[in-house]
């Protein structure tokens, strides 16, 4: 049995990980601080629904701030942990406009101290033959493309001109943990997510807003006039997508010669997306057509911090994770929606 820490565990991705990781016999360590930036009961829920599995006894939670240096180091110093997976964060892009001191508070301080602990805990059980943190995968995001307008989106394309501030902390993430990988050694690998969609999924998120307004017979507003796009990905292929990154930690790759490509660290990061993107008018439709119900649709510009398009190249994703028959997201969109609608309408009774 190896033990993982996943911060961000009554998370949408985090309970779904967390409830994988269980269900192929880890244990796990949950951390999340259960914050209000939406409704906390649905964190609670989720939280009570991992400690009403079969395997509860393997899951453990705490609550803790990722900007408290000294409860995080805490958590490493009185654990050993075989892995870790760091998708808590102050997530939205809108948001950021509004509060972004949540984000550097979160995103940066916050990882910085994930960061550390690991380091301090390989360095504490550098001779142990287990629970050194071998691996650390954390959550980066597909906002980190900005505004580029090569489709689809490559892991080597250029990453720096961010156009939110969200998107900015996911950058400076990925330099973070390159930068640790490279100085101490530590594999890590980044995952730069593509609008993830599913069952318990976040109110912020569009399938969550969309379905609730449609139901109460509410107008839903559409930016970008209906022109947007995106790369929609389901929670299972997501979380996939972890499982197989975290059983594949990454090493320093050899020199090329060319310095602007040399990894000089076990640090790497990969795109998990549906490598699909589908209009947001279809993304509507499918939801019409799960509910049976017309939405009522006002069209607006797009909004500051959006990007028109986003399109995910996972040839790498499926090299790594590769096997035999190889891996990649591809659940079809209607059918990941009807099952996020399904879901919907039994857990709030609708």
């Amino acid at each position: 049995m190896k033990t993982i820490l996943v911060t961000g565990a009554a998370g949408f991705i985090g309970m779904h990980t967390t409830e994988a990781l269980l269900a192929r016999g880890d244990a796990v360590v949950g951390l999340d601080n259960l914050n209000a930036y939406y409704d906390p009961t649905l964190k609670e829920a989720r939280l009570q629904r991992l400690q009403s599995l079969p395997n509860a006894n393997a899951f453990s939670f705490i609550r803790a701030e990722l900007s408290d240096a000294k409860a995080i180091a805490e958590v490493f110093e009185s654990h050993a942990f075989d892995g870790v997976v760091h998708l808590a964060a102050q997530a939205g892009v809108r948001y950021s406009l509004k509060n972004p001191q949540a984000y550097v508070d979160s995103n940066l301080t916050g990882f910085l101290n994930i960061l550390e602990g690991v380091r301090h805990q390989r360095e504490r059980l550098r001779d142990e033959k287990a629970g050194r943190a071998r691996h650390l995968v954390y959550a980066s995001s597909s906002s980190v493309y900005g505004g580029n307008k090569k489709l689809p989106f490559a892991e080597t394309d250029r990453v720096d001109h961010p156009v939110s501030l969200y998107a900015a902390t996911k950058k400076a993430n990925e330099l973070m943990a390159h930068t640790y990988s490279h100085l101490f050694q530590i594999p890590a690998t980044g995952l730069r997510f593509f609008t993830v969609y599913g069952p318990w999924g976040r109110p912020d998120m569009a399938a969550f807003i969309f379905t609730k307004a449609i139901l109460a017979g509410e107008t839903i507003t559409v930016f970008n006039h209906g022109k947007m796009q995106r790369d929609f990905t389901f929670i299972d292929d997501i979380v996939q997508g972890v499982v197989r990154a975290l059983d594949n930690p990454p090493s320093a790759e050899p020199s090329t010669g060319d310095f602007a490509f040399e990894s000089m660290a076990p640090h790497r990061v990969l795109n998990i997306g549906n490598h699909n993107p589908e209009p947001l008018t279809e993304f509507i439709a499918a939801i019409e057509d799960a509910l049976g119900m017309k939405a009522k649709q006002d069209f607006q510009p797009l909004q500051p911090g959006d990007v028109p398009a986003t399109y995910a190249e996972t040839s790498a994703l499926r090299a790594l994770t590769g096997f035999v028959t190889g891996f990649a997201p591809a659940t079809p969109l209607r059918t990941g929606i009807k099952r996020f609608v399904d879901w919907y309408r039994a857990y709030y009774r609708v």
